[in-house]
């Protein structure tokens, strides 16, 4: 990876969603805060500076300046964050890149598209709303949906992980993580054929 810290002013945005607090810590909703999270320690950074209901850092992919963006708002309400820093930095909503978990794929899976609808997601559901379009670059990250039927999917995704999806998770992370360096430096339709 070549992220580097940054001191300059961005030109991506990239938003990790997840719910804030312990309790939802590990559970298959915060797929994206994963992906932040393993980013970070491969940094040695911290994504702790809290502004704009978000907790977020700069630093250097390939040659960009990038802003990561950790939303604090709850899942549901995760585009006003986004709005705000996309105003104070004045960047495209082509731009900001959402990392978001999806139930419709199987633990671990990615799927990377240029645009597109929500698919169910109530985070990205809101950013589309709030950001006034859906023309953003997504990599979902399959968390599964449960085998029994009687398991509601909200208590699904706010479920703990277990081990073996935890590992299939923590692989699946570094993969994102590759997969965003390719669409900021340009190559999404790269970053598709290797990793869908």
């Amino acid at each position: 990876m070549f992220f580097r810290k940054s001191n300059g002013s961005v030109s991506w945005i990239v938003v990790f969603l997840g719910n804030p607090g312990l309790r939802y810590e590990n559970t298959r909703h915060n797929a994206g805060f994963l992906v932040a999270d393993l980013i970070a320690g491969k940094l040695k950074i911290k994504i702790n500076r809290l502004k704009w209901s978000a907790l977020i850092t700069t630093t250097k992919l390939g040659g960009d300046s990038v802003l990561l963006l950790k939303p604090q708002t709850y899942m549901n309400l995760s585009g006003k964050p986004v709005k705000q820093a996309m105003n104070f930095y004045k960047v495209p909503l082509e731009r900001v890149i959402v990392i978001s978990d999806d139930v419709s794929l199987p633990v671990g899976k990615l799927r990377i598209r240029r645009s597109g609808s929500s698919g169910g997601h109530n985070g990205i559901r809101d950013i589309i709303k709030v950001c006034g379009g859906d023309t953003f670059p997504r990599i979902r990250i399959g968390v599964g949906s449960p085998e029994n039927e009687q398991i509601d999917m909200a208590d699904w995704v706010l479920s703990k992980l277990n081990k073996p999806d935890k590992e299939i998770l923590d692989n699946a992370a570094l993969s994102a993580a590759a997969a965003l360096e390719l669409i900021v430096e340009g190559s999404i339709d790269k970053a598709m054929a290797e990793f869908n």
